[in-house]
């Protein structure tokens, strides 16, 4: 499994909303400015963000983005899996994948699976109150 820009940026703009709480709404060349990353592109990943309701999005003068719920709220698991869509680590693991038709003879299988499992609850047993306390 290999973590796309996408999901990485993802991961640290919404760190990038945590440190600066709530309260005020950034705008999205700031916040391309701050994290080093391309407004254009920058621009799909908030649309992918704001219509999961991840943050919410004030457009014209003093607009931008800014998480709707606390740090704690939110996974690493929730975010990459939004952006990536999955997390697994080979393709026959992957939900709606089409059957393997070795699936029901196959000794690796479950060592794949249990691998997704791992990578599933590692993810989503850290959150973005959890990477802010590893900055500070």
């Amino acid at each position: 499994m290999i973590v796309s820009t996408k999901g990485r940026y993802a991961l640290r703009v919404m760190v990038c909303f945590a440190l600066r709480g709530a309260e005020e709404y950034i705008p999205l060349k700031e916040i391309a400015e701050e994290e080093g990353i391309s407004q254009k592109y920058l621009e799909s990943i908030m649309t992918v963000l704001s219509k999961a309701g991840f943050v919410d999005a004030v457009h014209g003068k003093g607009g931008g983005y800014r998480l709707n719920r606390a740090p704690e709220a939110y996974t690493v698991g929730s975010i990459l899996k939004l952006t990536e869509g999955s997390l697994a680590t080979v393709s026959c693991t992957t939900q709606g994948s089409a059957a393997c038709n070795r699936a029901s003879c196959c000794q690796t299988l479950p060592m794949w699976e249990r691998l997704d499992k791992m990578v599933d609850d590692f993810f989503e047993g850290i959150t973005l109150a959890d990477l802010l306390k590893e900055v500070k």
